[in-house]
């Protein structure tokens, strides 16, 4: 049996959000966006199912509110769900949710602390392949030069967030 995933849009001052969890809370997909389709073709299929849009999903809509407010930690004990054929991609979503507010990593730091030093662009891929955004802050990984590098919600979205947790 596919489980039912709830959706809410939440405004935010870099655009809309949503966010699509699963029955248990756990989120299962984030992004800047208003659609909630293109959110689950980065869902994997085992994690996918119906959608219903709610006005709101009761704790992780809250951890977003605070977060947007300024308790920029609220977002870190959201639970998540994604899963991928590998192990790499795991371990390094896991790693990202470590990476602190304010505190952002160079794309070569994120290979390092995920125990692969000379895997610059496996990190990134996992930046790439995260599903979650916001909830896995890959916004948090830069490029060694200082730039931002790449975001799939778009640079201006990243250069909001960053600025955000700088507070």
């Amino acid at each position: 049996m596919t489980d039912t995933l709830y959706a809410s849009t939440t405004d935010t001052p870099a655009g809309p959000l949503t966010v699509v969890a699963g029955p248990d809370g756990a989120v299962r997909a984030a992004g800047f966006t208003a659609e909630v389709e293109p959110l689950l073709t980065l869902v994997h299929p085992d994690l996918r199912g119906p959608v219903r849009t709610r006005p709101e999903l009761g704790p992780v809509s809250d951890a977003v509110r605070r977060y947007l407010d300024g308790d920029l930690a609220a977002i870190d004990e959201v639970p998540v769900a994604q899963r991928t054929g590998g192990v790499f991609l795991p371990h390094a979503w896991q790693v990202l949710r470590g990476v602190k507010a304010g505190e952002p990593v160079t794309y070569t730091g994120f290979a390092e602390l995920a125990g692969r030093p000379a895997a610059i662009r496996a990190a990134a891929a996992a930046c790439a392949r995260n599903a979650v955004a916001l909830f896995v802050p890959c916004h948090r990984v830069v490029r060694t030069d200082g730039g931002l590098g790449g975001y799939r919600w778009g640079l201006e979205v990243k250069k909001w967030l960053l600025g955000h947790e700088r507070r």
